[in-house]
């Protein structure tokens, strides 16, 4: 099957460990000072590991591979944790209405009090389109700087919605097209919503968002917000 996994440049590698740490899947080991992927059925695909790469050493690529050895979800829950971190990738509701219960970087459901957050990750560049969480779901796809200028964002606009953010200006437009297009065509979409900020570099995620629609003519009902730099709608 084809499928996205990590890959480990072996020359940027330092062997920090980090990588290891941040692979709640057990996938990656430091052997001989280097960061190993110990096998392609323990990586999940997310790319979590990703950022915890002083060196970016570690990069996502599709190919030709086994499938994801599904029992290596749990793993976390099981293990030691290394450097008093709290365990992360792990497909479950989390109630985090007090304490420290700050799982963080799988595929899983969210439960909480204030937190309109329905589900993890929320960066679209590590969402994956095969996660459960797209069927049937009505999505919020957010300039990331929305949140931090409406005050009300969670309520107003996440409530009930399956939310993603990302910024046209600093990631790679073409691959929320081809990312968002293969959910659209896979998963049943009831609806789609997009939050930009007025500047002009945020027009560039309504592009993808209309592109990605146009390409896998999904019938999912479409809206669209604009928020000021002062946190007002437009």
């Amino acid at each position: 099957m084809k499928r996205q996994i990590i890959e480990i440049n072996q020359e940027k590698c330092i062997g920090c460990g980090l990588c290891a740490n941040a692979c709640h899947q057990g996938a990656i080991q430091v052997i001989n000072g280097k960061a190993k992927l110990t096998s392609d059925s323990y990586c999940d695909g997310l790319g979590m590991c990703l950022p915890a790469c002083p060196v970016d050493a570690i990069k996502l690529t599709e190919k030709e591979t086994v499938e994801f050895d599904k029992s290596r979800k749990g793993y976390a829950i099981n293990q030691k944790t290394p450097s008093g971190g709290c365990p992360g990738s792990v497909s479950k509701v989390l109630k985090s209405n007090s304490g420290c219960e700050c799982q963080g970087s799988g595929t899983k459901e969210i439960n909480t009090i204030d937190s309109q957050l329905k589900q993890w990750p929320v960066q679209l560049k590590l969402a994956s389109p095969s996660a459960d969480f797209w069927d049937n779901a009505d999505i919020l796809i957010a300039a990331d700087c929305c949140a931090y200028s409406y005050s009300n964002f969670h309520m107003d606009f996440m409530k009930n919605k399956i939310t993603v953010i990302g910024c046209p200006k600093l990631d790679d437009n073409q691959y929320y097209i081809d990312k968002l297009t293969e959910i659209f065509k896979t998963k049943n979409i009831n609806s789609i919503t997009v939050t930009r900020m007025s500047v002009p570099c945020c027009s560039g995620l309504v592009r993808a968002v209309k592109e990605a629609i146009l390409n896998s003519k999904t019938k999912a009902s479409y809206n669209e917000f604009i928020i000021s730099t002062d946190g007002n709608v437009i």
